[in-house]
């Protein structure tokens, strides 16, 4: 499967902020569907991470719509720069990228990071581990410069995949990982990239926002600010919420209602926002009585309902902090072709001591802004404002 990658608007710095463009293209999730491997994709619950790390503008990059409802973008490593496509993931804090001494097939048909072609490299030795739910990836760790987007970042410590096993990252349109999580989540103090960028000036506000479009008008798949945010992409104010672990950027639910009524989360629970996970996610059995509520049925493990239902189906809300976030048939399934549309909602059970989460992924972030405030700890959410709005200047 040969990748493609085109950019549609060019990234630029504004007044201190980078700001990153996103594309929209034919999902993997449909690409795997097709070739009967879909159930094979990895989920937040499978990942593990064993690794080990020693180690005043903005800037807004360009995502693309990956998975349907899972986005990536640019950035550069070395010098002379070597170019890789990344998922930008608020549910991990490490970045990888494949090797050019890796030969297995998911390496071969991605870009690979050839140290001897920077002359700013450096060797750090260590090896890292990462333990999928469909197999995993194991490399070294690397220091060189990162870029995203004009921003520079010196001295970054990332993992060199020298194997990766399996047909998942085979069939992806992108080549790695970079996480924008806690510290905390990087085993043995590695230090993030948004992490660097604050430590070393690079920014003007220790903040980001996320801008997912779920409109299939619209030219771009989403943005990334670095830095900032744009005020542009939503409506109204911010709502603020605070995180209550500082791991994960987790949160707590107040309550999820199905129509209007109290469904699940009546002593509240908590919750992360994850721009790597595609779906919304939570506890099997919640799971599996809200498929009931939307009257979705399970075919060879997927759920979905006839698209033309979606008319005579409940809101989906969610209470965070006071507020009503609240999500229509059409914003929480996803059009499959013909007259089929999948739910999306699956479950997901993590243990403690990180669990139990609900996870609040692209199917939720796509309709809310996102705000991810490291200096105040917090998240801010608002409503997006549709594409055709923002076009005709309303």
């Amino acid at each position: 499967m040969k990748r493609q990658f085109v950019i549609l608007l060019c990234a630029a710095i504004v007044q201190g902020v980078i700001r990153i463009p996103l594309k929209r293209e034919k999902s993997l999730r449909q690409t795997l569907k097709e070739k009967g491997r879909l159930s094979n994709v990895w989920t937040r619950e499978g990942i593990e991470l064993l690794e080990s790390c020693n180690s005043p503008e903005t800037a807004s990059e360009p995502l693309q719509n990956y998975f349907d409802v899972e986005y990536f973008g640019q950035i550069s490593i070395g010098s002379p720069p070597q170019v890789f496509t990344v998922i930008f993931d608020t549910g991990s804090s490490n970045l990888w990228v494949p090797s050019v001494y890796c030969t297995s097939p998911a390496c071969l048909e991605h870009s690979r990071f050839q140290p001897s072609q920077s002359s700013t490299y450096k060797t750090n030795g260590q090896s890292f581990f990462i333990q999928y739910g469909t197999g995993n990836l194991t490399g070294i760790l690397g220091i060189d410069q990162v870029s995203v987007q004009g921003i520079t970042v010196q001295n970054q410590v990332f993992a060199e995949s020298v194997s990766e096993p399996g047909s998942t990252f085979l069939d992806a349109n992108f080549d790695g990982i970079l996480g924008l999580a806690y510290p905390s989540l990087a085993v043995d103090g590695c230090t993030p990239v948004f992490d660097n960028m604050i430590a070393q000036n690079l920014v003007e506000q220790p903040v980001f926002g996320v801008y997912m479009s779920r409109d299939p008008n619209s030219p771009v798949g989403g943005e990334l600010v670095l830095g900032g945010y744009d005020a542009s992409r939503f409506s109204g104010q911010l709502n603020w919420v605070p995180v209550t672990v500082q791991g994960y950027w987790q949160i707590q639910i107040d309550s999820v209602l199905v129509g209007g009524v109290q469904a699940f989360c009546s002593q509240g629970c908590q919750a992360i926002v994850d721009t790597g996970t595609s779906m919304i996610t939570g506890p099997s059995s919640d799971i599996l009585l809200l498929q009931e509520y939307i009257g979705a049925n399970e075919t060879d493990g997927e759920y979905g309902v006839s698209c033309s239902s979606l008319n005579s189906m409940p809101t989906v809300t969610f209470t965070i902090n006071g507020i009503n976030y609240n999500l229509s048939p059409e914003q929480y399934t996803l059009p499959d072709g013909g007259n089929y549309c999948s739910s999306g909602f699956q479950g997901q059970d993590i243990p403690p001591p990180s669990g139990p989460l609900w996870i609040l992924g692209d199917v939720f972030i796509g309709q809310f802004y996102s705000v991810f405030d490291r200096g105040n700890n917090r998240v801010g959410l608002a409503p997006v404002v549709p594409y055709e709005t923002v076009t005709n200047g309303v």
